[in-house]
């Protein structure tokens, strides 16, 4: 008997085009996981299903989510990149009305950045039942507490309908600090489909693993804390904290994180370690930002020898150059840096002054010395971005020449304070999920106070391409990865995305 059913369902191919059958990561389903633990350790009986890692036709998901027989079936719609929480609504609405097509009776429940965005909007769909408003820990607890029906108005953040009509229920608290260890205990690993051992369905980012296939699985990926503490006009990380059901609620209204104890790590990590788990992600926003967590955290895989291949990320102002050494004693092989925009102006507008100026420069080098991996995230297409200024964001990316680099077009996320910007000034809003995918034939970014969303869009290809194509690129994964790894960097570039606003 399954009490509730957690559903990842797949949107791949129309994320990440071809990129999908062998470059991009898939990622164990961090909050199915979470949410399956929690619900456990109350003694409901959970279950996972995650379509994108086994690649099931949409009959096949149908099928496989009828013979569960679940009172409850819980679309977890979270991902890989802050836009996946929109991008996944591409599989799920197909799945969704697929299920309810085939007369499967069970409750259908979304959960997800985009749910707790748009809310209303989501449950305007008839093949959907109820919506979490927030991380749903405590509203999934007394849902499964109750009878699904006649008790649905008395089940504080959840958003339901009632003879059609949409009623968001008041607003049910996150999970406190200092309740984290005990009502989010941990991450049900055992619930994970897999091959031939557990994980194997899942790959690492092509670059963690050192653009080497063959050490891309297993992969997991761990949070050791929630949220961030700042509000950058762009992000939509903070409305996972949600407590307020007001229509122009955005994530800055909701910022802060919170932390598990660095004992509740170390116990999922050995888990992951006994499993044979290798390669890992750190997911946190930001990891490298207090030491009090952070400190311990490392202190435990070096003296517990975990061995893993880790990356995490780390805004430019946060590195501390004194604890480099223990980033990369742990396992720590590569940070992300969201270096975000080579023009200083822009930068500052977009995170609302929180940025502190530092020497960009310097500090990759420091990272360099310090045995590191930098991969560098930039995103073209902000308000104020002009093609001059997007210019001097490709240049600083060549001149870094880091190990990798990510190249986004600015897209108005949902939950992001950018969102109901875009909104207010009347700026033109993708009109479906694959809208809001980086990589999508259907891709349409934010147009600037200047450019045109198709002049950013082909701005952000073709730097892609000059970096990946870039011989001084090409040289330093080769020197730093060997030769067969710039060769698979030089397949992945040959690649070409198909993009509808550019004609294609």
């Amino acid at each position: 008997m399954v009490d509730v059913l957690f559903v990842t369902p797949d949107s791949s191919l129309q994320a990440y085009q071809d990129l999908a059958k062998v470059y991009s990561a898939i990622e164990p389903p961090t909050w199915s996981l979470l949410l399956a633990e929690a619900v456990r350790s109350k003694g409901f009986a959970p279950a996972i299903l995650d379509c994108d890692a086994e690649r099931l036709s949409l009959e096949e998901s149908v099928k496989r989510i009828s013979d569960t027989k679940a009172r409850l079936v819980v679309f977890v719609l979270y991902g890989q990149n802050p836009n996946s929480g929109t991008t996944s609504m591409i599989g799920a609405v197909k799945l969704a009305e697929a299920m309810k097509q085939s007369g499967h009776g069970a409750q259908i429940c979304f959960c997800g950045s985009h749910s707790q965005a748009l809310p209303r909007e989501v449950l305007a769909y008839k093949d959907i039942d109820m919506v979490l408003l927030n991380e749903g820990v405590y509203a999934l607890l007394n849902l499964l507490k109750s009878n699904l029906g006649t008790d649905l108005a008395t089940i504080k953040g959840i958003g339901w309908k009632n003879d059609g009509e949409v009623i968001l229920n008041e607003a049910e608290k996150v999970v406190p600090q200092d309740r984290m260890d005990e009502d989010m205990p941990g991450y049900a690993w055992d619930l994970l489909p897999y091959k031939e051992r557990p994980l194997d369905l899942y790959r690492a980012h092509f670059w963690h693993a050192g653009f080497d296939h063959e050490k891309r699985t297993p992969f997991a990926a761990i949070y050791t804390s929630l949220g961030c503490q700042f509000a950058c006009e762009f992000c939509m990380i903070n409305i996972i904290n949600r407590i307020d059901n007001g229509d122009w609620v955005d994530a800055s209204h909701s910022r802060g994180m919170r932390f598990w104890s660095p004992e509740w790590v170390k116990r999922e990590m050995k888990k992951l370690a006994d499993l044979g788990v290798e390669t890992l992600r750190i997911s946190d926003e930001m990891f490298f930002l207090n030491r009090k967590y952070y400190l311990p955290i490392l202190k435990n895989c070096i003296d517990e020898e975990f061995g893993f291949n880790m990356w995490t990320y780390s805004r430019i102002d946060t590195v501390r150059p004194k604890v480099l050494e223990t980033f990369k004693k742990a396992g720590v092989n590569w940070l992300a840096l969201g270096v975000e925009a080579g023009n200083q102006m822009v930068r500052q507008e977009v995170s609302k002054g929180s940025f502190q100026e530092v020497n960009i420069r310097d500090v990759c080098d420091t990272i360099k010395q310090a045995d590191i991996n930098i991969i560098s995230n930039y995103i073209f297409g902000f308000p104020e971005d002009t093609n001059e200024t997007m210019q001097q964001t490709l240049d600083l990316a060549l001149e870094l020449n880091t190990e990798m680099a990510n190249m986004y077009p600015c897209q108005a996320l949902p939950g992001s304070p950018m969102y109901h910007t875009a909104k207010r000034n009347k700026w033109a809003l993708p009109s479906t999920y694959e809208g809001y995918a980086f990589l999508s034939y259907e891709s349409e970014p934010l147009q600037t106070k200047f450019l045109s969303a198709g002049e950013v869009l082909k701005f952000r290809d073709d730097a892609w391409n000059t970096y990946f194509t870039n011989d001084n690129f090409l040289t330093v994964v080769e020197k730093r990865f060997g030769s067969q790894q710039r060769q698979n960097v030089e397949d992945m570039a040959k690649i070409r995305l198909k993009r509808k606003l550019l004609g294609d």
